[in-house]
């Protein structure tokens, strides 16, 4: 029993972690794209500028679960950690899909 919950919070926390990810980039994307649509963007190399900065700190909240929850990685429980990580950003991409698909 305490194997599954272990799993089971391992897969909540990186599905916190993945949507909060993948918000803060559907966030950044709106806003560069306001600033395309008004001219403000003048370099074709800084349509996402701070993406780098948005993925250390996902790796920041990824090793900050290792260090405040080392439960969730023992005994192959890290798995459940990174695929928790995967279906929550990849719900942010189901969405961002779907609202698209929807203006077309």
């Amino acid at each position: 029993m305490m194997n599954i919950l272990g799993s089971l919070g391992g897969l909540m926390a990186g599905a916190v972690i993945g949507v909060a990810f993948g918000t803060i980039q559907n966030l950044a994307l709106r806003r560069n794209q306001k600033l395309q649509q008004t001219g403000k963007l003048e370099n074709g190399w800084a349509v996402m500028p701070g993406s780098m900065k948005r993925v250390a700190y996902l790796m920041i909240a990824l090793i900050l679960v290792q260090i405040v929850c080392p439960l969730f990685f023992m005994d192959g429980s890290q798995w459940w950690v990174s695929g928790g990580v995967i279906l929550g950003y990849g719900a942010m991409l189901l969405r961002q899909l779907r609202s698209h698909v929807r203006k077309a």
